[in-house]
């Protein structure tokens, strides 16, 4: 038994109806994203294979490490540019030291140089 509803003189079937609706939205289901990792532009950078600019770094590799005035003035020749400020930070046990320099063009770019053993 079918039951039919009369709409302005349009008649449907709702079964029929019900069947399309449920249909929409399993096409919907199927085409809405699976994950939403649009703002974390790390990860997506890093699956399309896309190198970014980010903080500029430079590590040093010594077996003592550098104190702060001989990073800075490591820091100073390499880049050519003028030190703005430097600071010296404790991770992991290892002084770090934070050198940002005003370059030619400038801009300010951070360096990171790896200090003494604490």
């Amino acid at each position: 038994m079918r039951r039919r509803v009369a709409i302005k003189r349009f008649s449907y079937d709702t079964w029929r109806m019900r069947f399309l609706l449920t249909l929409l939205v399993f096409a919907a289901l199927a085409f809405w994203p699976g994950r939403a990792n649009a703002f974390d532009l790390e990860s997506v950078l890093k699956e399309q294979h896309v190198q970014y600019p980010g903080v500029a770094q430079m590590r040093v590799a010594q077996g003592g490490g550098m104190s702060l005035s001989q990073a800075i003035e490591s820091i100073r020749r390499r880049t050519g540019g003028k030190v703005v400020s430097a600071e010296t930070r404790v991770q992991g046990g290892r002084e770090v030291h934070y050198i940002k320099v005003l370059t030619r063009d400038g801009r300010v770019k951070t360096h990171k140089v790896n200090g003494r053993r604490r």
